[in-house]
């Protein structure tokens, strides 16, 4: 209701605020977001990703708020939260009006189809309030995130998402590219939880920073593997083969054949592909966590067994992001032919593996496998980790291979 939204934005202007990145060498801005005021110390939360810029570059960049008043002032940062994309930080004011959260929303009770209005300061054009429905946590994410159906905008992420009382519900921190009206909050529990540790602020030096990032990076993965380590790992059949198919419920899975192409193909494929969406941000060149399954059953139509070994070569390649000097190390791969149990074709695995160079301990791992047993149909298998200790991949990839088995 407008009169509502009226109300809401006149209480909560005081209270919120625009974090700016500036390239310390020129003083212009390199990005913009949102923040809100959460205690009258001026602490306040953003996006972990409106301050990543600084927080690993500190001799390059600077923080600033700005405020609706006009006022303008450095921003200290006291502590961030990658897997939930929250930074708390501090402006060199006090006493201002503060928002509160929304003891429902803390409780895990909002209902659904209530009113939300965000609040933030999109594309640099002044300060705004959006209104929208909460319509309950995200069903395919691992991360815990609230779907809101108001149109949230670049510079808006950081700001807060309240209900009719005014008080916080959620964070602003992404939209859907290609989706309208379809808009994510990181709830507001992890924000108060995050303000509650009562943190000193952060040492500034980058390795600090990175050692930092690297502890929740590796201790998020762990969370993670350890669930999919204490669940059933589910198959699908592929022409004569079952192979892991869809490891969690919160993985998104498609499928894709060329049974349809013109020219008709020698040799038909069908794809399954089953996915994380729910990448971490660490920079602007780099974003981790992902876990992608693909399977492909190859099957010829007129190919010798000399062609059709071609065109399985053409898909027996590892796939990976493109690769990025500064946040990585070399691929190194290995290869060889596995013989293993009766049920179980032999197989050709390729293990490829990078580290991170910043982050101690964690890896981009991928392992490739394609079936020997027969000269006119296989099976190719990706299973693509990242950001996972050398020992989750290790671990969760013979689960993965003991799983390719032969039905008929």
């Amino acid at each position: 209701m407008p009169g509502t939204a009226d109300r809401i934005y006149a209480s909560a202007r005081p209270r919120l605020l625009q974090i700016r990145t500036l390239l310390a060498s020129t003083e212009r801005q390199a990005s913009l977001g949102s923040g809100f005021l959460v205690n009258a110390k001026g602490y306040a939360i953003t996006n972990y990703h409106v301050v990543s810029q600084f927080a690993l570059e500190p001799e390059t960049y600077r923080l600033e708020f700005a405020a609706p008043d006009g006022q303008r002032g450095a921003v200290k940062l006291i502590a961030f939260d990658v897997s939930n994309d929250l930074a708390l930080i501090q402006i060199e004011r006090r006493g201002l009006p503060f928002f509160e959260f929304d003891r429902r929303a803390l409780e895990d009770r909002t209902p659904h189809g209530e009113r939300l209005y965000s609040m933030g300061n999109p594309l640099d054009i002044g300060f705004t309030i959006v209104e929208g429905t909460y319509s309950g946590r995200v069903a395919r994410s691992y991360n815990e995130r609230i779907h809101f159906s108001g149109a949230l905008n670049p510079g808006m992420s950081g700001g807060p998402a309240v209900s009719s009382s005014g008080r916080v519900v959620g964070v602003n921190v992404a939209k859907r590219l290609g989706g309208e009206l379809v808009s994510f909050l990181v709830p507001a529990r992890f924000a108060a939880e995050l303000l509650a540790r009562n943190p000193d602020p952060i040492a500034l030096s980058p390795d600090a920073v990175r050692a930092e990032i690297g502890r929740q990076l590796l201790a998020w993965q762990a969370s993670l593997y350890k669930l999919l380590d204490e669940q059933a790992l589910p198959s699908r059949a592929l022409g004569p083969y079952r192979a892991p198919d869809n490891p969690a419920s919160w993985f998104n899975c498609w499928a894709r054949t060329n049974a349809e192409q013109v020219p008709k193909p020698r040799a038909n494929l069908y794809t399954t592909m089953c996915y994380t969406e729910s990448p971490l941000f660490v920079a602007n060149d780099l974003s981790t966590g992902e876990i992608r399954v693909t399977h492909s059953y190859a099957k010829s139509i007129d190919l010798n067994s000399v062609q059709f070994a071609a065109f399985l070569s053409r898909e027996y390649q590892p796939t990976w992001f493109v690769w990025n000097r500064k946040r990585h190390s070399r691929i190194r791969c290995h290869e060889a032919f596995m013989e293993r149990q009766s049920e179980a074709p032999p197989m050709r695995a390729v293990w490829c593996a990078r580290a991170y160079r910043d982050f101690k301990d964690l890896y981009d791992v991928s392992l490739l496998t394609v079936t020997e047993d027969r000269a006119n149909e296989a099976l190719v298998s990706r299973l693509n980790m990242h950001g996972v200790s050398y020992e989750n991949a290790l671990q969760f990839g013979q689960r993965f291979l003991q799983e390719i088995r032969v039905v008929r």
